[in-house]
């Protein structure tokens, strides 16, 4: 189970040749990232492997025998915390991935290769469902950034919305939501939207989730079915 990695930060980029400063800036924050390390030592997918399992840690989402959805899936280290919290390997529960980048086979995944956004998408998740609802909506879907806040914000706001939307028909009552969002202002009005149809709704900002960044995650239990 993964734990939160204890590393002090002494690499330094001495040369900047042939790169931007954002890109000096981020390969020194990766160099010096013991998520990163640490993802790597234990063979996870990515860093965001730990954000999952810190707030599942905490909040309890994922039970063996459960149904999960991970959109936006790529590269796949939600939903292979999914599927050992969930016990897909043992045939125990399943997690439907769905990635318009496609990723490496997962045991206990079943993945499917198109963006959530095709009309066409939604349809294949259900399918897959075969008549059952889901327990748990993940979705850590983020547009490519364009380096413009307000613009980048706007973006995964609207991702969330279509996520949380999808939710809204594939949850079944009880179920979970988890989105990823950024600051930026709108997302008190997407709070105000989910708390009609959860009994609780809160703002989760993991310890995996880098300080200086807008990044949030948006946590819905308790799904009481469509206002």
């Amino acid at each position: 189970m993964p734990q939160r990695p204890r590393r002090s930060l002494k690499v330094r980029v001495k040369t900047a040749k042939g790169r931007t400063p954002s890109q000096k800036h981020w390969l020194e924050r990766q160099l010096n990232d013991p998520f990163v390390h640490e993802a790597k030592r234990l063979g996870l997918r990515a860093r965001s492997a730990f954000k999952l399992a810190e707030i599942d840690d905490k909040y309890r989402i994922l039970r063996p025998g459960m149904r999960v959805i991970d959109l936006g899936a790529a590269t796949g280290s939600w939903s292979k915390i999914a599927a050992q919290r969930i016990k897909a390997k043992e045939g125990v529960g399943r997690v439907f991935a769905l990635d318009m980048h496609g990723m490496d086979p997962i045991p206990g995944v079943v993945v499917f290769k198109t963006d959530f956004l095709d009309a066409e998408a939604p349809a294949l998740l259900k399918q897959a469902l075969a008549g059952e609802k889901a327990d748990v909506v993940l979705s850590d879907m983020a547009g490519h950034a364009t380096g413009h806040r307000h613009t980048d914000h706007l973006r995964i706001m609207s991702l969330c919305e279509a996520a949380l939307d999808f939710a809204g028909e594939a949850l079944k009552p009880g179920g979970a939501f988890l989105c990823k969002v950024l600051r930026g202002g709108t997302e008190n009005e997407l709070l105000s939207a989910m708390k009609r149809d959860f009994a609780v709704v809160r703002h989760v900002k993991p310890k995996a989730s880098r300080g200086d960044s807008s990044e949030l995650f948006v946590l819905a239990t308790g799904f009481r079915g469509r206002s």
